[in-house]
């Protein structure tokens, strides 16, 4: 099973919108669950969201920043790390 920091669930749960189109999930219970059952990641940098998303298959490395930031599956946290979910 997968284990997620504070900060990843906060942010996760501030901004799911973004990935699931509405607010689903209100406790970091709820989120943990989710982001494990995605399998979600937590990269350290961009240059690792951009490996990690061409290993799941997507043409990250065409891709401007810009571009990859501005994808649903991304959301930034602190210290330049990403959590990555593809639901």
């Amino acid at each position: 099973m997968f284990e997620y920091d504070e900060e990843c669930l906060d942010v996760f749960l501030e901004q799911q919108e973004q990935l699931l189109g509405r607010k689903e999930f209100t406790t970091r219970e709820d989120a943990d669950v989710f982001l494990s059952d995605c399998m979600a990641c937590v990269c350290k940098d961009l240059d690792e969201v951009r490996e990690y998303l061409e290993e799941a298959g997507m043409d990250a490395y065409g891709m401007s920043d810009e571009e990859l930031l501005s994808q649903s599956e991304l959301f930034a946290l602190s210290k330049g790390r990403f959590l990555v979910v593809e639901g």
